[in-house]
């Protein structure tokens, strides 16, 4: 068993993350941001002595994708130094770093699924933060950062799409749902799995993606929902992206490769239908 320590585990994920290793006997403490504020250096090196995990986890991370183009700056400093404060903080100690990592480092108008070498090149400063993260831990920790890439989350202990379908269901008639963008729908119980078993492997370091099996579009999403929950799915309206104006730009192809995975010698993660049925409904509540 190993020691673990994980970043924004108030967050979805970090907090799923968190309740995973604790049933499955690991020792880990789990910090909010009140707990450690990853851009404070200083702090960062305090806990980490303080704690020496074996490995780190950050799920810690400015995750406002429309406000971050108005704040890079702030964004930067949370997605970008702050994951650099914790390569460098875990190569002092000798301790793993896991970095969840996005889509939105691509720029989604590739036409196949992104591999892991594939070159980024974001669109949007959400995406641009989240590449300098992915950067300064390869850099600072090139022999124990694993940089995991995930995207279209959904599950407990946050607002996500799922969630919102699930109660617009209860609400509406009818809804619009944009089918120009296609991705991987992910349960964040899925993703801490594939961490958890990454660790355990002893796999290389590097660039993982940890998104489900095949692919869909928003609007496919939510028709898939309402099938679950026994509702009409003609009640779930096709529309475009351009009707729904953001100030960030959203990437229109989010499918990540899992060639890492195979070349590890483990499983990717399962086909989204699959993990929608086992979420819904009491793996959101």
């Amino acid at each position: 068993m190993s020691t673990w320590l994980v970043t924004g585990a108030s967050g979805m994920l970090g907090g799923e993350v968190v309740n995973l290793l604790a049933v499955e006997g690991e020792t880990v403490t789990g910090l909010d941001r009140a707990g450690l504020d990853i851009t404070d250096g200083d702090a960062v090196r305090a806990t980490l002595r303080a704690a020496c995990p074996d490995v780190v986890v950050n799920c810690a991370g400015w995750t406002a994708v429309d406000a971050a183009e108005e704040h890079e700056e702030e964004a930067l400093r949370v997605n970008g130094d702050g994951a650099g404060n914790l390569a460098l903080a875990c190569a002092a100690i000798g301790a793993r770093l896991v970095q969840v990592s996005t889509d939105y480092v691509f720029d989604g108008t590739a036409r196949e699924p992104y591999a892991e070498d594939t070159p980024p090149g974001p669109i949007g400063a959400y995406g641009r933060t989240k590449l300098a993260g992915e950067r300064a831990v390869l850099a600072e920790l090139p022999s124990a950062a694993y940089v995991v890439r995930t995207a279209w989350l959904y599950g407990r202990g946050g607002p996500n799409f799922v969630a919102t379908m699930v109660r617009l269901e209860r609400e509406r008639e009818k809804i619009e749902v944009v089918i120009d963008q296609r991705g991987q729908p992910t349960w964040t119980r899925d993703v801490a799995g594939r961490i958890l078993a990454l660790m355990r492997s002893g796999a290389e370091p590097g660039i993982y993606h940890a998104t489900s099996s095949g692919q869909t579009t928003w609007w496919g999403l939510a028709r898939e929902v309402f099938h679950l929950l026994g509702a009409d799915e003609q009640r779930v309206l096709p529309t475009t992206a351009d009707r729904f104006a953001r100030p960030a730009p959203r990437p229109a192809y989010s499918v990540l490769g899992h060639g890492r995975w195979e070349r590890a010698g483990l499983e990717p993660i399962r086909d989204w239908r699959a993990a929608l049925r086992a979420a819904l409904p009491d793996g959101l509540g």
